[in-house]
């Protein structure tokens, strides 16, 4: 599994030390970490609503196939990339929320508050959150006699979201196309989604923005 990991610029201090816990539970489990988000305050700047356009482009060009972020209380960053057509996000405060998450809702992108609530064990916290989140096959229900309606109710939300969302495209086409190039102008972002997109279509609309 390819794992983003984006930071905004209020938690972008933390950075380092959140890319230390998720690298060490996807090492454990096989998968590989793309930091593609701030890693300090002396970079441009991301908020939580450029958060939500890369989580768009790099979830649906399967640049990535999941998203870690988070803000200071992980709402706005949960909100923002739920705006989105394929990205469907979850608010995770403790590992109890990843463990849940990934088995009822299945969903591709976790948002964690990285202010709020975090002091003493933080790190440990977030630890357990990641152990829990990419060390168990995802979509198994729980408790287990409950696997069959909320798979069924999972997969009859991705068929509601496809509906009442635009097209990515559309989506690209039509959002400020200013905070689209904000978003994407991170050189290690345009490196996950430049090497590892499977859709050239989203692709070569995020070099024009360049050209």
């Amino acid at each position: 599994m390819k794992i983003a990991l984006m930071n905004e610029v209020s938690q972008s201090a933390k950075n380092a030390a959140i890319l230390a816990e998720l690298q060490k539970a996807a090492d454990a489990n096989g998968h590989q970490v793309y930091n593609v988000g701030m890693t300090s305050a002396d970079e441009p700047q991301l908020s939580y609503i450029h958060l939500g356009m890369q989580a768009c482009i790099l979830l649906n060009s399967k640049a990535a196939d999941f998203v870690v972020t988070g803000c200071g209380t992980g709402q706005g960053a949960m909100i923002s990339l739920n705006n989105y057509p394929g990205v469907i996000c979850g608010l995770v405060v403790e590992p109890t929320d990843a463990f849940l998450f990934a088995q009822i809702n299945n969903g591709n992108a976790i948002s964690i508050p990285y202010a709020k609530g975090y002091g003493w064990g933080a790190e440990l916290n977030i630890r357990y959150i990641f152990e829990k989140m990419f060390s168990c096959e995802r979509g198994m229900g729980y408790p287990p006699e409950r696997r069959e309606p909320q798979q069924f109710y999972a997969n009859l939300f991705n068929q509601v979201k496809a509906v009442v969302n635009k097209d990515v495209m559309t989506v690209l086409k039509s959002v400020d196309q200013t905070l689209l190039k904000e978003a994407c102008a991170n050189e290690r972002f345009k490196k996950c989604l430049y090497e590892n997109s499977q859709v050239p279509e989203i692709t070569e609309y995020i070099k024009g923005l360049y050209a």
